[in-house]
């Protein structure tokens, strides 16, 4: 029998809780150690669509990369969607667990798995913490034209769009930093990259980057994190094929473009 404990366990080998960022809030979140677990739903994020989704599917486990709480409750009420979706988890016996911060710089985490969906060859890491950690990549990609390079990463994506600022470069020395790395394009240009992929980035930052001979691309913060989902798959499945591991499809991001 696989239990909650168990999976636990597991995801301390991937992405150890004593790696995350002191601000941080990950582990097992809600619910309890010794349940059985038949089925894992994995998703970013871990809120009221995803919850009734695992009660749909049935699962015991939903395994995410956001916190289901980052902030301190002063309360927990039906008046908010956290407070709902912990009502939801209770009430069906459902455990949340993530890996936020620790699974970003881990050695096959967020950026790497970004890394690899965007084709980049020669992957490494830019200032490691230590050894096989640390928060962004860089790798190379065939010289190209940044528009050809856009549509790459759209499609490889599946991004509705992408906000970019040209530099005027071809493409070829690449590095990626999914969700809030925006600002750490210094490192980026320190690094000898042309090209960053990226989210969440400042109107400042655009100008910034571009004149400093940066091409910065803006994919969306749900966008450039969510390929780790399919990592976090095949390692659980891989590791406990007793059960059954579903990439939510109802997840979706909840920001949209209009036009």
């Amino acid at each position: 029998m696989t239990t909650v404990k168990d999976i636990v366990r597991f995801m301390e080998t991937i992405a150890p809780q004593s790696k995350k960022e002191s601000w941080d809030n990950v582990g097992l979140l809600c619910g309890r150690e010794n349940q059985e677990v038949r089925t894992v739903l994995v998703a970013l994020d871990p809120f009221e669509d995803t919850a009734q989704e695992a009660v749909d599917l049935g699962a015991e486990l939903i395994l995410t990369h956001h916190p289901l709480i980052f902030h301190p409750l002063p309360s927990i009420t039906d008046n908010t969607a956290i407070g709902r979706t912990v009502f939801t988890l209770v009430r069906h016996d459902i455990s949340a667990f993530c890996a936020h911060t620790n699974l970003d710089i881990a050695p096959e985490g967020v950026n790497h798995q970004l890394a690899r969906i965007l084709g980049l060859e020669d992957i490494a890491i830019i200032d490691p913490t230590e050894p096989g950690w640390g928060l962004m990549r860089r790798g190379t990609v065939a010289e190209q034209s940044l528009e050809s390079f856009l549509s790459q990463v759209k499609q490889a994506l599946d991004a509705p769009g992408l906000r970019y600022a040209s530099a005027g470069k071809n493409v070829h020395h690449v590095a990626v930093g999914g969700g809030a790395c925006a600002e750490e394009w210094p490192a980026v240009v320190q690094a000898g990259c042309d090209t960053f992929v990226t989210s969440d980035v400042r109107y400042n930052d655009f100008w910034d980057a571009r004149d400093a001979g940066l091409n910065i691309i803006d994919a969306g913060h749900f966008y450039t994190e969510n390929p780790v989902c399919s990592y976090l798959k095949e390692m659980l499945s891989a590791a406990f094929p007793e059960i059954k591991v579903v990439i939510s499809q109802k997840h979706r991001d909840c920001m949209k473009f209009y036009g």
